[in-house]
């Protein structure tokens, strides 16, 4: 979504717009867009022609803005039900893989911290460039 208002270079979009490209409900475009508008990420503008544009420029939003945003589970997620105390594994198996998955869910966000939406915006730029050669062929 933030990827096709980044394209727009500040014309605002209808969520029926932007639901059309991600191919989902407008309904549930309006509730991500309050998300992110929460987040300071994304603005509406009122009135004939309004509509959804980011809030900020693409190249000072990180993907772990994005992602914090509209995500708040972890990478992976313990079982609800605590194991059997009674047996080796279920005694141990949860402190052990809580190390595993923080670890995990870390690497995770530092990479999302090192990407801005301005990245995912050129790498799409630049695989919409490469199909236009193979068409072209």
């Amino acid at each position: 979504m933030l990827a096709l208002l980044a394209l727009q270079e500040g014309a605002p979009l209808s969520s029926e717009i932007i639901a059309g490209s991600v191919n989902t409900n407008p309904a549930l475009i309006r509730r991500l867009l309050t998300m992110l508008a929460n987040a300071g990420l994304s603005a509406s503008q009122l009135g004939a022609g309004g509509g959804a544009l980011l809030a900020r420029e693409p190249r000072t939003i990180t993907l772990l803005e994005i992602y914090r945003a509209v995500d708040d589970a972890q990478l992976f997620a313990m079982h609800r039900e605590e194991p059997n105390p009674a047996c080796m594994v279920g005694r141990h198996i949860q402190d052990t893989l809580r190390g595993v998955i923080d670890d995990a869910q870390r690497a995770m966000e530092a990479s999302l911290a090192r990407r801005t939406l301005a990245d995912v915006v050129e790498d799409m730029e630049r695989n919409e460039r490469k199909l236009e050669r193979v068409r072209g062929k």
